[in-house]
């Protein structure tokens, strides 16, 4: 399960080391979301370790925006119908059709900090065996495996230079905090902005008062629209965590 972030390069090596190449397919679930860079990163890792990334994606390419509008809900920390129908449902379909249970093993990056997640991937994903050989020692984090990447003469994504702990969809994931909607409104404003404004547009569909993000001010949890957390950190108002990022949860669960 190769997400173009450095914990999927780290595992596929290991695996490749392994198993050797042949017997190893990188298999990527595209949001149509990611940043440009994880694609140069893709192609550039895979032909490094000797394989080759076979894309997957939403039938209709759709983006996570799309997807919250079709199904006419706001994916946000508690729930995102995009890592169902953009990231798992794809793989689970390429899975199911090119494999069996009995000749595949499900690798995934989750590591040694994350082992809460891995009962129910494993149960997502039975009958298929699944793997997380960043659990197993040497314990190592992401800073360590970007100097090893480099080290074997590989790049990885710039997202972790410009200060982003994840690479998944080019910084603007839902299931993020607000430090990293601050950090991508500062790095990325762009894509700040088209999630603000796709924000709005899906809170005028629905008629409601949703949003991505929380505010916790006064002891009472309300929505916080982007365009409203904008304003504040605008007119230096926010109190913000910078270290409230979130995390990505796509495949913590199967489809």
């Amino acid at each position: 399960m190769w997400s173009g972030g450095i914990t999927s390069w780290a595992t596929a090596r290991i695996i490749v080391e392994r198993h050797g190449p042949d017997a190893v397919t990188f298999l990527f679930a595209d949001t149509n979301a990611e940043d440009e860079d994880l694609y140069r990163f893709n192609e550039e890792a895979a032909a490094k370790l000797g394989g080759q990334v076979v894309r997957v994606a939403d039938p209709r390419e759709r983006d996570p925006w799309d997807v919250f509008e079709d199904e006419r809900y706001l994916g946000n920390t508690r729930l995102a119908p995009c890592s169902k129908l953009l990231k798992q449902a794809p793989a689970r379909r390429w899975v199911a059709d090119n494999t069996t249970p009995e000749d595949a093993t499900l690798y995934i990056g989750i590591d040694w900090t994350e082992t809460h997640r891995i009962p129910a991937n494993r149960a997502g994903w039975a009958p298929w065996p699944v793997e997380y050989p960043l659990t197993e020692p040497p314990y190592r984090d992401k800073d360590f495996w970007i100097e090893e990447a480099r080290r074997a003469g590989l790049e990885p994504t710039r997202m972790y230079d410009l200060g982003f702990s994840h690479a998944n969809c080019g910084g603007a994931c839902v299931r993020a905090g607000q430090g990293q909607w601050a950090h991508l409104l500062k790095v990325f404003p762009e894509r700040y902005a088209y999630a603000e404004a796709r924000e709005e547009r899906l809170r005028q569909k629905l008629g409601k008062d949703v949003s991505i993000l929380r505010d916790r001010r006064g002891g009472t949890l309300k929505p916080l629209t982007l365009k409203a957390f904008r304003e504040r950190i605008e007119a230096q108002e926010a109190d913000v965590d910078a270290d409230d990022i979130g995390g990505c949860g796509c495949f913590t669960e199967a489809a």
